[in-house]
């Protein structure tokens, strides 16, 4: 499951469509020299709404640490706040992006940080996998909740489509969201690790196998005939499973074909699959 949200710039209204909503991410600061004329309204707009509230700042050439500084004198975050460095300039560095997320987590330890680009400066130019507290990744060619990216998502901004942002959060609830974003004890939703390859034998019975099943028939790969024994694994899972290679495989442009769409799971389909960690 996911939480819908949008993020705002001065190119948005400040009374923007709040319905269906669990966060807003508003521009706040560029540079050292502006200022979003509009973002104490846009905020003030997603609080009166009881939305996750989120920050984001355009990086561009020139001193980190007068960036960050400036963000955080601007942004004014409150409690619970996320803010979040935007990497879209080129003449901004894979160092000096760390360099910038490094600064405000240090500055404003009370805040998750975050580090949003696109998917091509995410495969592309990003050298050190470094996104502070989560990564927000740009990718319109991909559906909701499923970025063509193998590192752990926390937003996916998935289209904007009638001139606004729309991202997804990979939380089980808003109020997961929001106890994430407070650095509350309610931790995000926990997800199975891999456990391998040679885990996946048939006869295997254990808690995940029955995670797994209802993962499956969640997302449409139902090919089990039965719902007897769903913590064992069995023809059901095999032919399940292979449906939702498939499907990831289609919608990702992965490209396989043969032994990969094939059981056993593989790590990257697994991660994706997101199974609860019972």
């Amino acid at each position: 499951m996911t939480v819908k949200g949008i993020d705002v710039a001065s190119f948005q209204s400040t009374t923007y469509d709040t319905a269906g909503l669990g966060f807003v991410v508003v521009k706040a600061t560029e540079g050292t020299g502006y200022i979003n004329p509009k973002h104490k309204d846009q905020v003030a707009h997603a609080r009166a709404a009881g939305l996750v509230v989120g920050h984001y700042h355009y990086a561009k050439p020139g001193s980190m640490t007068d960036q960050a500084a400036y963000f955080l004198k601007h942004a004014a975050p409150a409690a619970g706040d996320l803010l979040a460095l935007d990497w879209e300039d080129s003449g901004v560095s894979n160092a000096d992006k760390d360099a910038w997320i490094k600064h405000v987590q240090s500055a404003a330890g009370g805040h998750r940080v975050l580090l949003y680009c696109n998917k091509s400066f995410w495969l592309h130019r990003d050298t050190t996998s470094f996104c502070g507290d989560g990564l927000w990744i740009a990718d319109p060619d991909s559906a909701a909740g499923h970025p063509a990216v193998e590192h752990p998502w926390t937003i996916h901004q998935y289209s904007s489509a009638g001139g606004t942002d729309r991202n997804v959060a990979n939380f089980a609830s808003a109020a997961a969201l929001k106890a994430w974003a407070a650095k509350s004890s309610a931790a995000p939703p926990a997800y199975a690790p891999f456990p391998g390859a040679s885990w996946f034998t048939v006869g295997r019975k254990s808690p995940v196998v029955a995670a797994m099943h209802a993962r499956l028939v969640a997302v449409g790969c139902d090919r089990y005939e039965s719902t007897k024994n769903k913590d064992v694994i069995g023809s059901g899972d095999i032919a399940s499973y292979e449906a939702w290679q498939r499907k990831y495989n289609s919608e990702h442009h992965k490209g396989w074909s043969g032994a990969a769409l094939k059981w056993p799971p593989g790590k990257e389909t697994w991660d994706a699959l997101h199974v609860p960690d019972v």
